[in-house]
């Protein structure tokens, strides 16, 4: 493999397509909040089982297959790896379009999990031997503008699709068919995906370690990455606890937000996709990009930046979060949303920088793989689920709104109360980083 380093414009690319996948990713996995009440109704469905489809039938392999996933990525060829990635979870969300009932959506969503799963560690693995560590602020909350710039693509075509298949006939893609607008839905937004799978194959491969701290102990077993962590379990505990109330919010809430405006305002589902994928679109990347370059502007003379940027953000996401399903029309409750997903987007592009900081090139995969493991299980276990629990057996399925309040107050409570104790041994890691 060639070790010199690649070029600021190859590194730039690389970036670019990595977005260009996690966007379509987003996109592939949030479009079924969208069509919880078409699919509820087709297949009589109750709030508890959408709540195990939106959260842990896409956990269950994303999570679990990450730690191998990483492993994997400390030794193959990245670029090469993620095409067959992303071309595996296109395949799985167009099958969605043909799924006969609760079982067969169970495992398609997790089919679309497994292809997932490889993405962010061979991503940011990438990142990470592409830029110095001071200037990975910038590239990383590119990538991770993909989060909010998803979510809001997923409710806009999700939007566009549905209302064009309210009207016409019938429904068929590339002559199958005709179909229901919600399996139509899942069959175009699969689409994408093929498409830029193949551009990874065109890429070339960074070279690993370059901006690795000198003399650094080589560790290259599977076991090694949950050595590491295990040796500083109290230090990535504390700082991974408060991303994942970012991920419990973004898809607890996230995968309910359409049901709560038809029912507490009574919006259609495509009305509401297009105003919140407006709204996500026109603030969220520029959340995630000023969160990215407000970090490397404070690492140049605050060590801890990115975890003093993260608790900015939870303080923001957390009692916006909880306010918005309460306020009394539909307009307040978006302009809190707004709000809330500013703290999420912050949290987003700074938590992942936070632990490169405290982790050594030679586990960058697999931590970042037990990362992304922690955050999605707790985030989608504990996100969905717990909202369709506790409306259905709390406060009733009319009371949407008092499950969603819940949910952040629930879980964001006791990571805020820790922060000082986190903040501290955060510091003592950076330490002996150096």
């Amino acid at each position: 493999m060639n070790k010199s380093p690649l070029t600021e414009r190859a590194a730039w690319t690389m970036v670019g397509l990595c977005t260009l996948a996690y966007i379509c990713s987003f996109i592939d996995r949030y479009v079924l909040g969208i069509l919880v009440q078409p699919i509820k109704t087709e297949f009589g469905l109750t709030d508890t089982q959408m709540g195990l489809l939106l959260g842990p039938a896409f956990a269950i392999f994303y999570a679990t297959m990450g730690l191998p996933m990483g492993w994997i990525t400390d030794r193959v060829r990245r670029t090469w790896m993620l095409g067959i990635a992303t071309a595996f979870w296109s395949l799985a969300t167009g099958a969605m379009g043909f799924v006969t009932g609760f079982g067969s959506l169970f495992a398609s969503r997790m089919a679309v999990g497994i292809g997932e799963a490889a993405l962010s560690p061979g991503a940011l693995s990438m990142i990470a031997d592409s830029f110095p560590r001071k200037k990975r602020g910038a590239p990383i909350a590119v990538y991770s503008t993909a989060l909010t710039i998803g979510a809001g693509l997923a409710s806009l075509l999700g939007a566009s699709i549905l209302a064009y298949a309210k009207q016409a006939n019938d429904l068929y893609f590339f002559g199958m068919g005709p179909l229901s607008p919600w399996r139509f839905t899942f069959l175009v937004v699969s689409v994408p995906g093929f498409i830029i799978a193949p551009l990874f194959f065109l890429l070339r491969e960074p070279p690993r370690g370059l901006h690795d701290v000198e003399g650094e102990k080589p560790i290259r077993g599977l076991g090694d990455g949950l050595t590491w962590v295990k040796e500083r379990f109290s230090t990535y505990l504390g700082l991974v606890s408060l991303v994942c109330v970012m991920t419990i919010l973004a898809y607890g809430q996230g995968g309910w937000n359409a049901s709560l405006f038809e029912r507490n305002w009574g919006w259609a589902p495509e009305r509401f996709a297009t105003v919140n994928g407006l709204i996500n679109l026109l603030i969220g990347p520029f959340a995630v990009l000023a969160a990215g370059r407000w970090a490397d502007a404070w690492s140049k003379r605050l060590p801890d930046a990115p975890l003093r940027i993260l608790l900015i953000g939870a303080l923001v996401m957390i009692p916006c979060a909880s306010a918005f399903p309460l306020m009394p029309t539909a307009a307040l409750g978006f302009v809190f949303l707004a709000l809330a997903n500013i703290g999420i987007a912050i949290v987003s592009a700074v938590g992942v920088l936070a632990v490169l900081e405290i982790t050594p090139g030679s586990v960058r995969g697999q931590v970042v793989a037990l990362y992304y493991m922690a955050i999605s299980l707790s985030g989608l276990f504990l996100g969905p689920p717990v909202v369709g629990w506790l409306s259905d057996h709390v406060f009733g399925p009319g009371q949407l709104k008092w499950a969603m309040a819940t949910l952040p107050l629930l879980f964001g409570a006791l990571p805020l109360l820790l922060a000082s104790r986190t903040r501290a041994l955060y510091l003592q890691a950076l330490a002996r980083q150096k």
